[in-house]
Formats: C-alpha cells, structure tokens, sequence
C-alpha cells in the first residue's frame, strides 16, 4: 500500500466513523479489532492495515472496502441509517425471515395502508423523543 493510499484510507475511516458518529470504543464493538490498533490505524501509527481487517472496517461503516481504499467513489454500502444501532436492528429485521414479511408487506399495500404503517413509525418515534402530550 502506497502512502497515498494509506494516506486516503486513513481520512475514509476517520470521516465515516465521525459521521456516523462512533466513538472508538463503538468501532471496536462492531469490529472485534482492539480500540487502541483502531486508534492507531487512524492515526497512521500502523502503516500496513490487513485487507482483511479493511473488509472488518467497511461491514461496520457500512461502505465497501473499494471505497475506503479510494478505488471507487461511491459508498454504495452507506446506509441512511445514522444510529449503528438502529442499522444494525435494520439489518436483522431484513435478514430474519420471520421478520422480512415487515418490508415485503409494503409492497402488496395501498398507498392509504402504507400511511397508516408511516403514521404509527412517527407516533412511536415522537413518543420516544417525549414529543407526546399524552
């Protein structure tokens, strides 16, 4: 890996960790790879980062290892899910075939039904932001 490379692989972490808005801690929660060689892959402390490691990286950014690499510009992985959290509850709610059904539904629904399902998502979320005067 050329210093450049290194270099642009080095910003991508940095920045997607910190739009996301994970700590190292989290990162390292994600990942299984320790808090302190995170840091230190951040920082450049590290110069050679395993691609293995990369792909690790990338899974929990949620953008592809080409794209942290510089290889491509498009995150294509990038979810709009800004929580890790609720990306990940996301995720498992999508992979879970019990649980598919709540995205497939949608799609056999009136556009009146889907307003309905849109309504209850905005109750639950103003009743949990206590924007509720119940």
């Amino acid at each position: 890996m050329s210093e450049k490379e290194l270099t642009e692989l080095i910003e991508k972490i940095k920045l997607r960790r910190l739009e996301l808005g994970l700590s190292y801690q989290e990162l390292s929660d994600l990942t299984g790879i320790n808090k302190s060689t995170l840091q230190r892959y951040e920082t450049g402390f590290i110069k050679k980062v395993p691609i293995n490691q990369v792909q690790i990286i990338a899974k929990a950014l949620n953008v592809t290892p080409g794209y942290l690499m510089g290889w491509e510009n498009n995150k294509e992985n990038q979810t709009y899910y800004l929580n890790p959290e609720a990306a990940k509850m996301a995720q498992e709610i999508y992979d879970n075939p019990q649980y598919k059904v709540l995205f497939d539904a949608t799609k056999k629904l009136k556009p009146e039904s889907i307003k309905e399902v849109m309504k209850f998502i905005d109750y639950q979320k103003a009743k949990e932001e206590g924007d509720l005067n119940e």
